[in-house]
């Protein structure tokens, strides 16, 4: 018997196709790819998971690169200067110096939504535009999704950091239930609040190590005002100076913070490097100590 040749639909017509599948509903199967095919090009100098393709991260886990770091920041008022993006932003600085320093870590896509207080009615940072807020117990299922992903592919140590207090209590509690429900596997979740705690000691950092001397000379009160500082801005700039507004600050003769002044600016972005190498190596010393107790601390 002759088999009879099967008929391809022209190219317009298959994308038509999928396009309608998709409409109704319908499952559209995507083309295979072998887990096991060799990366046919070289991979990316990066720590980030949204910088690299599957094959990337496929590879980096075979040469032990098992330990992941999930960062959560937020969107919120940060006075009239610094974008509402401020602790994503230092995260992204933050989060690559970190893996780099313990040397067989990925750092997943940031977590940026997490509780700012009341929606309705307003609460807390919720009272100023551009706030987006969650509620608790989305930012726990969200953060629960992400980890189990990653273990999921293979991780096997994952990392909890949060670069605002308000994100302390949901990452303490998913890190507890995982650690629970994994008993029986090998991988374990960390949560780190050093990377949060140790942030005060900055401040002492910036005076003994840098010459840098805010006022009022309290940590916690510099921040008050503005819900910024000198070591926010510093860090911040060395992601992107308009984050902080350094060309419209210094057009309008406000390019200082708590009684410092910004200028010039590459100062101040190498004072920032320095503030985000300090933080990656308090973070680094709390995350192999964890792994050392096996989570447990």
């Amino acid at each position: 018997m002759t088999r009879a040749t099967p008929t391809l639909l022209p190219p317009s017509t298959r994308g038509m196709f999928a396009l309608t599948a998709m409409a109704l509903g319908l499952a559209v199967p995507l083309a295979a790819q072998d887990l096991d095919a060799p990366r046919p090009i070289a991979g990316a100098n990066t720590v980030f998971i949204e910088e690299m393709t599957w094959m990337d991260v496929r590879d980096a886990l075979a040469d032990g690169m098992t330990t992941a770091i999930v960062a959560t920041g937020g969107v919120e008022q940060n006075g009239p200067y610094v974008a509402s993006g401020k602790h994503n932003f230092v995260l992204q600085a933050t989060t690559e110096a970190i893996a780099r320093e313990l040397g067989n870590a990925l750092v997943a896509p940031i977590v940026k939504f997490v509780p700012e207080g009341s929606i309705d009615p307003p609460s807390g940072h919720m009272r100023y535009h551009a706030t987006i807020s969650v509620r608790q117990e989305t930012f726990e299922a969200l953060l629960t999704d992400v980890v189990a992903s990653l273990e999921a592919h293979g991780f096997r140590d994952i990392v909890l950091i949060g670069d605002s207090g308000g994100n302390v209590r949901g990452m303490e509690n998913v890190a507890t239930a995982l650690n629970e429900a994994w008993s029986d596997r090998s991988a374990r979740v960390h949560f780190i609040p050093e990377y949060y705690t140790e942030d005060i000691y900055s401040c002492d950092f910036l005076k003994e190590e840098l010459g840098i001397f805010q006022q009022p000379d309290n940590c916690v009160a510099t921040r008050n005002e503005y819900h910024d500082d000198y070591h926010y801005s510093s860090i911040i700039a060395t992601t992107d100076p308009e984050r902080i507004r350094a060309r419209q600050r210094i057009e309008a003769g406000l390019f200082s913070i708590n009684g410092v002044d910004l200028r010039p600016l590459e100062k101040t972005i190498e004072n920032g490097r320095r503030l985000v190498q300090y933080r990656a190596e308090i973070t680094a010393r709390a995350i192999r100590k964890s792994m050392a107790a096996g989570g447990n601390r």
